[in-house]
């Protein structure tokens, strides 16, 4: 067991050591040029809807095709390993998550393959966004507001 151990101190020693700035940095680069195209689709709906909710309503729509269509061209992935969570957070990345797991999966059948499969990585997403939104709601509305 002594060498299992040696072995593992000595992978953690040369392991390199990732760069927290720079990964940061490339998280808030995709990041950001993801929000700057959806606030950009976002401004182009708004002039041309008559409500602002249906100009946002419409801009996740487009969001969610945009990280559809790349995931299946074998984009998302690279956009992914380039800037981590920056390409993970945002609506696409959900998209993403979902689609991936839709292709993975599309050879074990419809039901029991693409459509339960698919909700293996973004079921807890779902679940625990309407869970923080009930939570939200019910502090909002037990502090007086609407």
């Amino acid at each position: 067991m002594q060498g299992a151990k040696d072995y593992q101190r000595l992978v953690q020693q040369l392991t390199p050591k990732p760069n927290a700035a720079l990964l940061a940095a490339r998280a808030f680069v995709v990041g950001g040029t993801i929000c700057l195209v959806g606030q950009f689709v976002f401004d182009w709906f708004r002039f041309r809807q008559p409500t602002e909710g249906e100009a946002i309503a419409a801009t996740l729509a487009c969001m969610i095709l945009f990280g559809v269509v790349l995931t299946a061209l074998g984009v998302y992935d690279d956009l992914g390993q380039l800037g981590g969570m920056g390409a993970a957070v945002p609506i696409t990345g959900f998209a993403n998550a979902m689609t991936s797991a839709a292709m993975d999966f599309r050879r074990e059948g419809f039901v029991l393959g693409m459509a339960a499969k698919m909700f293996i990585i973004a079921g807890p997403v779902i679940v625990f966004g309407i869970l923080a939104g009930t939570l939200t709601g019910l502090v909002a509305w037990l502090a007086g507001g609407r």
